[in-house]
């Protein structure tokens, strides 16, 4: 049944078209067999226009969204890379920043030591020489830098340049087992000699017998003869601990360095300081500390509402 009534539809569909032909036919040969002819064509037509555009509609849709999903796609791609530009921009804005902010610091070090200074950027860690703990900067022999000369950071010393090319530098740091360095006691001027441990802690010996070790002792570099490898004055550390063991024939205590070692972009190298240290210790500066006030909110004052007084009967 279901065949036989397609059939007739067909069949439908195949009178419509002809009967629609033939009058299209009599209409262009100006042959009008009644008046509204050409109505009553396109009321014929009017059923198979609806069907073909409901066949071919959606191919033209589809071809449609193809055209259209290439310029999406276009237009993502170019987003994406615009996205990605703005990243590595806003990521070197940043950069640029903080490098800024350790060398304004670093300059304000050097500047209170009366240090004379060549300014340098760390590009790697490590080395293939023979020095465990080490970095690389960017400026080396054409800058002035030589070998034993000190290298501070915004906070104080970070360790001696070992080595250099016209344009590099290796400096060996603070914390290498390897490395030691006189320094004294600010509060008691009493001299020490403080060793790497290959950690972020050092160890100091006091050489003064007589002298004493206290906690919250700052040390500052002693100095070497001709200022090489190290320029006196320059904050090393703070003391953590102290070791009041009875039988040792020294004194030793547990120190922290003032500088990160870790946190290191910008150094500077110093190329010449005076012969003795500054008058006043070099002690870094702390961070600012911002102190907010908070000022109450005024309580209000309820003022009690005065009550009618009582009339008394006469």
């Amino acid at each position: 049944m279901a065949r036989g009534g397609g059939n007739r539809s067909r069949l439908l569909l195949v009178i419509l078209l002809v009967t629609a032909l033939f009058f299209i036919t009599l209409d262009l040969r100006g042959v009008s067999l009644t008046k509204g002819s050409r109505s009553v064509t396109q009321t014929i037509l009017s059923p198979v226009q609806r069907t073909v555009s409901t066949i071919f509609s959606p191919v033209g849709r589809f071809f449609g969204d193809v055209k259209n999903f290439g310029k999406t796609n276009a237009e993502l791609k170019q987003a994406l890379a615009t996205n990605k530009l703005l990243k590595s921009r806003l990521a070197e804005k940043s950069d640029t920043k903080g490098q800024l902010a350790q060398l304004k610091a670093v300059l304000d070090l050097a500047g209170r030591g009366n240090y004379k200074v060549a300014a340098a950027r760390v590009i790697a860690r490590g080395s293939a020489s023979s020095f465990s703990q080490t970095i690389t900067i960017d400026a080396g022999s054409s800058s002035g830098i030589r070998s034993d000369m000190t290298v501070i950071s915004q906070n104080g010393l970070v360790g001696v340049v070992k080595s250099t090319t016209s344009s590099t530098s290796i400096v060996l740091l603070l914390s290498d087992p390897s490395f030691k360095v006189g320094v004294r006691i600010a509060r008691s001027q009493s001299v020490g000699v403080l060793s790497g441990l290959g950690s972020t802690e050092y160890s100091l010996v006091l050489l003064d017998p007589s002298g004493t070790i206290k906690t919250g002792d700052n040390l500052l570099t002693n100095g070497s003869e001709g200022n090489r490898p190290f320029v006196p004055g320059v904050p090393v550390g703070v003391v953590v601990g102290v070791d009041n063991s009875a039988a040792s024939l020294t004194q030793t205590a547990t120190v922290n360095s003032y500088a990160n070692l870790n946190d290191l972009g910008i150094v500077s190298v110093i190329l010449s300081a005076p012969t003795s240290a500054p008058s006043r210790p070099l002690l870094p500066t702390p961070n600012p500390t911002v102190t907010v006030y908070v000022t109450p909110a005024p309580v209000p004052v309820l003022s009690p509402t005065p009550s009618a007084s009582p009339t008394r009967k006469k």
